[in-house]
């Protein structure tokens, strides 16, 4: 992958950084790519980087000593995960595994340090990264407790089409329901009901390997079948 062409598509921030700034990420970054079930970044390990995903699909999760994983969220191509233990400069909280074949690109740590000393836009773009990324994952953590699982489904894909973390998605997304069941923790029979569900609200329609949202907004406030409207006769 050409990381002269992929930064500015898969890092919004990119265009906000001036020459001397691009020159120095192009060249301080670093592109993988790694296979499904990969362990991108390990739990545990001290942050050196800032990750991108360029392309596929990756989960961020947590596990115990008894072999239980839970799944945070997923981060599509255009999202950048991390900026919380480089900032603390501290060891990862959770691991990172890519869910499909992925490119991975990863900003050395010094040019993130050096970026925020040098850029304000870039310091703007990454406060309000912050701030939605907290936002996303209070409203997890209410979801998770108190809704069922079609209407969890519906929030899991409403945060892959977050425009905020991943600018520039459309609103159609290559994502299988084994994929979506890992994010939204339910198994993929589960999630083949849910998705008929939220078909039938229509508020997507469901593809061969993808998912096309049809109503952002009707998917962020779903909460159960009742939304589901019969069509006029």
């Amino acid at each position: 992958m050409n990381l002269t062409q992929a930064l500015p598509a898969r890092a919004a921030w990119f265009d906000l950084l001036d020459d001397e700034q691009q020159a120095r990420v192009l060249q301080d970054t670093a592109v993988a790519h790694v296979e499904a079930g990969t362990i991108v970044e390990h739990k545990g390990v001290v942050a050196c980087s800032w990750i991108g995903v360029l392309d596929g699909l990756v989960k961020v999760s947590v596990g115990n000593a008894d072999g239980k994983l839970a799944s945070l969220t997923g981060v599509p191509a255009g999202g950048w995960i991390g900026e919380g233990s480089l900032l603390k400069r501290e060891a990862r909280k959770y691991d990172i595994i890519a869910l499909r074949r992925s490119t991975i690109a990863r900003l050395r740590g010094d040019t993130f340090y050096w970026l925020l000393d040098a850029s304000i836009p870039f310091n703007r773009y990454l406060l309000h990264q912050l701030n939605e990324r907290v936002a996303q994952f209070i409203g997890k953590a209410e979801y998770d407790r108190l809704l069922a699982p079609d209407a969890r489904v519906a929030r899991c894909l409403a945060e892959l089409f977050n425009p905020l973390l991943y600018p520039g998605n459309s609103m159609r997304l290559e994502i299988t329901q084994e994929e979506i069941g890992f994010l939204a923790r339910i198994s993929r029979q589960r999630t083949n009901q849910a998705l008929r569900a939220l078909e039938a609200a229509r508020l997507l329609r469901v593809e061969y390997g993808a998912v096309q949202v049809l109503d952002l907004d009707g998917l962020k406030h779903y909460t159960g079948s009742e939304d589901v409207q019969c069509p006029p006769r």
